[in-house]
């Protein structure tokens, strides 16, 4: 059911990693965390404050990952719109990016990102051409929470510049292996 109040576009109390990984427990499915939160589970610890947590699924997944997240409003986040998707559709074909919507207490809790890749591969969504196996591009924390190595999440952030992926790539680039700091 769609919210019946406008939402502010910044109400963005997000959860922890560990909170979406606890409420995915039961997904058999492949998903991973990305962001900055990604950073820092790859750190160890928390880096700096997040204003959002954001996590990648493959398309054909997404009604799995819908019904895992059982009293969330999804919402389509494209070109600076975002818009209600009824339970009933799929995100349409140009959409890459679902807002999830705690409805109980009206804040976003978590930014679901569809990615075009396989089960064994992963595909950056920016430039097809650049592709690797999922398994050396995803690593899970001692917790158990799947994250998006670094090289793959700055290359991501390259494309913006803003000061919290400059301080991000600050941090990790002295901790990148030599073979990962290759354009």
């Amino acid at each position: 059911m769609q919210s019946q109040m406008p939402i502010d576009h910044g109400a963005w109390p997000a959860w922890h990693p560990a909170e979406l990984a606890a409420r995915l427990s039961a997904v058999s499915r492949r998903w991973c965390i990305v962001g900055g939160w990604a950073l820092d589970l790859w750190h160890g610890h928390q880096t700096r404050e997040h204003e959002d947590l954001e996590f990648t699924i493959l398309r054909q997944d997404f009604g799995i990952f819908r019904d895992a997240l059982k009293g969330m409003e999804f919402d389509t986040a494209g070109d600076g719109v975002v818009e209600y998707l009824p339970a009933d559709e799929e995100p349409p074909a140009a959409i890459s990016q679902i807002w999830c919507l705690d409805m109980e207490e009206r804040r976003w809790r978590v930014d679901m990102m569809i990615e075009p890749g396989t089960l064994d591969t992963w595909i950056y969504k920016r430039q097809p051409a650049i592709s690797r196996p999922r398994d050396e591009m995803v690593d899970t924390t001692a917790e158990g929470i799947p994250y998006l190595k670094p090289a793959a999440v700055l290359l991501f952030k390259a494309k913006y510049g803003r000061p919290k992926d400059e301080i991000d790539f600050e941090r990790a680039l002295p901790r990148l292996p030599v073979s990962k700091r290759r354009c």
